[in-house]
Formats: structure tokens, C-alpha cells, sequence
């Protein structure tokens, strides 16, 4: 507990989702204003305002937290150097409302688990904020989603009738052969790693069309490839049980060829992409009884993670990955003391 009168010292936990959240926001903020010059649809406008405007508002806050408790603040990203608000648009607005309706989702999972990881009051405090706000911006953007017919469901299965219990090890172990049908929680995950892959080609597909490197170039369209293998492999799971896979957003990049954002926010965002995929398939092999499924998304993870390790290399050699908070190296000061 927090003594009366005096603040506890930031615990490692918070100081990471602090400085984690302080990059995801303030690239976001570069994004979402680049968004909100380019958008034509009335209605998707004030969802990306308000998006907008959490990010601002979330950046404010944890400066100043970080401030107060005399840590640097993050570099992090800013408009005068990772966007040309001028440059013409590169993403539909139907791209748009669904690529914040997807971040919406990510930010409860994040700020769900930032909470967790929280002891003192006033940062408790902040996140349940961020989780309230989240949970306005998911509503808001899913309402719209379905009243312009862009929402794009799970396979429905049919109702219950009664009661089962499992009867053989065939229902877990089947990794070569006849595959029982898939059940609700494989087919949730196989459609929303579908769907998130969809969302990281289209996105990457506009990244490596506006990419001034010719190394990050070649990153992103390595991606495009990983990304387009995992969705054939997911949809043909969702298809050998007769069910409908979602619709790739491929028709929302238009021609634009023009630097937009620069190449360090969009190895950041990758790189936040991938790392959302490993405990995505992750979760997948927790729901996923189906021995197949599992070695699956294994598989795919590693690939995954190697790909990760490329992005890694290109950001350090470019001096576009920030350290974050790290425990001292003790060794180093003593050595450092008897010099």
C-alpha cells in the first residue's frame, strides 16, 4: 500500500507499459492526424478525431507521470518528422474505420493487461480511464462498421441441442488424417488471425509502395509474403469445415507512390504487428484441442519470430529502436568504479 503523503516509486511493470504505451501513442497520433486531413466520409471523421484525441490526451498524461518521477521522456514519434500531411491519400476511409475498429481491440487487450501489471493508485486510476475511453472507441467504431455494411462477422454455427462429452482422443489428437470438425473457439481464432493478417498485408501493401529504403522495402514485401501464406493456410482450415473466410481489404491502397510516413514509424508499426501475431497464434494453440491446429500455428510463429529478428536488424542498424527501461548493469559500474 501507498504510505499517507508519500508516492510509491514506478515498479518495473508500470514503467514498461508506460514507455511501451508512450511510442504506440505517440506514433498513433502521427497516423490518426495524417487520417483525419485525408478522410472524406462525414460519419468516419469524428470516429478518428476521437481516436485522436485519446492518443494526445494519453500522451499528456504519461509525460507528465514520467516527468514527476524524473525519468526522460521517450523520443517516441512526431509529425514534423514521421509524416508529410501533404502527401496525397494512401488508405481508404473504409480501410481507416476498420484499422481503428482492429487498434480499438488491441488497446483493451494492452490496457487490460497494463492495469494488471499496476500497483500504485493514480496509475490504477489512469488505465481503468484508458480501458472507459477503449471501450467508447471499439463501440463507436463497430456501431458505425455495421450501419455502413463493413462489419465483417465470424462464421455462425449451428445451436446447441444437448449436452456432449468427448468420447475418444480423437477430438485432440488428430494431427494426420480425418479432422473432426473444427469447434467455436478454433473457428474464432482462425477467422480473427485471418482477418489480422488481411489488415497487416493491406497495410504493408501501402508501406511498401511509399517506403524510401531499399532494405525496409524489401522487409515489408517479405511480409506481404508471410502475411498472404498465413492467410491461405488459415482459410483453408475455415474451409475444409465448409465455412466462409473474410474478405482481404487489398482494393482500399490506392496508386500513391509518395513518402507518407517514414520508414522508422513504419518498421515501428510492423514490428507492433508482429509482436501482436506471436501471442495472437499463441492464444491459438491454448483454444485448440486439434493437434493439427497447434503445430500450426507453432510453425507459423517461428516463422514469424525469424521475421521479427530481420525488422529488429534493420531498425538497430538505422538507430530507429529506443532502448527501453532496463535494470542497471552492476558489473559494468563496479568495473567502471576501479578504472
Amino acid at each position: 500500500m501507498e504510505a499517507k503523503g508519500i508516492q510509491m516509486r514506478l515498479t518495473a511493470g508500470e514503467m514498461a507499459q508506460l514507455w511501451a504505451q508512450y511510442l504506440n501513442d505517440s506514433a498513433s497520433i502521427c497516423i490518426l492526424t495524417y487520417f483525419l486531413e485525408k478522410v472524406e466520409d462525414d460519419e468516419i471523421k469524428p470516429v478518428i478525431k476521437y481516436a485522436l484525441e485519446l492518443s494526445a490526451s494519453h500522451v499528456q498524461t504519461i509525460t507528465a507521470i514520467l516527468t514527476e518521477e524524473k525519468n526522460i521522456v521517450p523520443h517516441g514519434f512526431r509529425i514534423g518528422e514521421d509524416v508529410d500531411l501533404t502527401a496525397p491519400r494512401l488508405y481508404s476511409d473504409a480501410f481507416v474505420l476498420n484499422f481503428i475498429h482492429q487498434m480499438s481491440k488491441v488497446g483493451l487487450t494492452l490496457y487490460g493487461a497494463a492495469l494488471a501489471a499496476s500497483v500504485r493508485n493514480d496509475i490504477k486510476a489512469y488505465y481503468m480511464d484508458c480501458l472507459t475511453e477503449t471501450m467508447g472507441l471499439y463501440k463507436q467504431s463497430t456501431e458505425l462498421l455495421l450501419s455502413k455494411g463493413l462489419f465483417i462477422r465470424s462464421p455462425n454455427l449451428p445451436n446447441l441441442e444437448k449436452v456432449e462429452f468427448v468420447k475418444k482422443q480423437w477430438f485432440m489428437l488428430d494431427v494426420i488424417g480425418e479432422k473432426r470438425p473444427l469447434i467455436a473457439a478454433e473457428v474464432e481464432n482462425l477467422f480473427a488471425n485471418m482477418q489480422r493478417n488481411a489488415l497487416g498485408v493491406a497495410a504493408l501493401t501501402g508501406f511498401s509502395q511509399v517506403a524510401q529504403d531499399k532494405d525496409v522495402k524489401k522487409f515489408f514485401l517479405k511480409g506481404l509474403e508471410i502475411g498472404n501464406k498465413h492467410i491461405r493456410l488459415f482459410r483453408a482450415k475455415l474451409e475444409e469445415s465448409k465455412l466462409p473466410a473474410p474478405m482481404g481489404w487489398d482494393g482500399e491502397i490506392t496508386n500513391s507512390t509518395t513518402r507518407t510516413f517514414s520508414d522508422k514509424l513504419m518498421m515501428y508499426f510492423t514490428t507492433g504487428l508482429i509482436a501482436m501475431s506471436v501471442g495472437y497464434y499463441g492464444t491459438g494453440v491454448s483454444v485448440s484441442p486439434r493437434g493439427d491446429l497447434a503445430s500450426l500455428y507453432n510453425r507459423l510463429s517461428v516463422e514469424v519470430q525469424m521475421y521479427a529478428e530481420d525488422g529488429a536488424n534493420i531498425m538497430i542498424k538505422n538507430r530507429w529502436m529506443e532502448q527501453p527501461p532496463m535494470a542497471s548493469d552492476r558489473d559494468e559500474l563496479i568495473r567502471q568504479k576501479n578504472k
